[in-house]
């Protein structure tokens, strides 16, 4: 019979999450959380750092953007002049990718910028990211051989009713096992 531990970990896909291992040297990537909005093989995986709010609201970052009370957050080190989303507005937002279950990706920038200015869609319901996370074809597998990344099951949770300050050790925790242990593993070794 499976334990939850090795249920835990999944192989990478879209809508999965990636975790950094607890001690990654990676700056661009310590303590986060991707969630993947594409893979496959040939083009590589694209996502968004789900855990890092930059503390400022979108209007007040990105030119012309309707004033709108929500938090701004670093996608990733790919791309910093780019504004990506997700989001639970699913049909209100033309060509947006449903990733799991009740959280979309993307979807028209126009049709959100009139959401915003009639007041048609809260801050809770989405969540803005400059830049992203990429890897080429391979490169992600290469860093996962080198256990780089943790990888579990994603879902909109994740993104909209978790603190993104406790996101990283949250998800540890409820993988359970030696995983549960890795959450409360100190910043530093050194530390220990």
């Amino acid at each position: 019979m499976p334990t939850l531990h090795d249920k835990a970990q999944i192989a990478p896909q879209s809508g999965a999450l990636l975790l950094s291992e607890p001690f990654l040297p990676d700056e661009n990537f310590k303590r986060t959380v991707v969630f993947v909005c594409e893979h496959n093989e040939e083009e590589g995986t694209f996502g968004f750092v789900v855990n890092r709010p930059l503390g400022v609201k979108v209007h007040e970052a990105v030119e012309d953007f309707p004033e709108f009370d929500a938090t701004l957050h670093l996608g990733g080190p790919v791309e910093n002049n780019t504004l990506h989303y997700l989001h639970r507005l699913g049909d209100k937002l033309p060509d947006s990718i449903e990733v799991v279950p009740g959280l979309w990706w993307g979807g028209s920038y126009e049709v959100l910028q009139i959401l915003i200015e009639n007041q048609e869609i809260q801050p809770e319901d989405i969540r803005l990211y400059v830049g992203y996370s990429g890897w080429s074809p391979g490169q992600l597998a290469d860093e996962l051989k080198e256990k780089s990344w943790i990888v579990t099951q994603g879902s909109a949770d994740h993104i909209f009713a978790t603190d993104a300050e406790v996101l990283w050790k949250q998800v540890l925790q409820q993988m359970g096992g030696q995983y549960q242990i890795m959450s409360n593993f100190p910043e530093s070794p050194l530390l220990n």
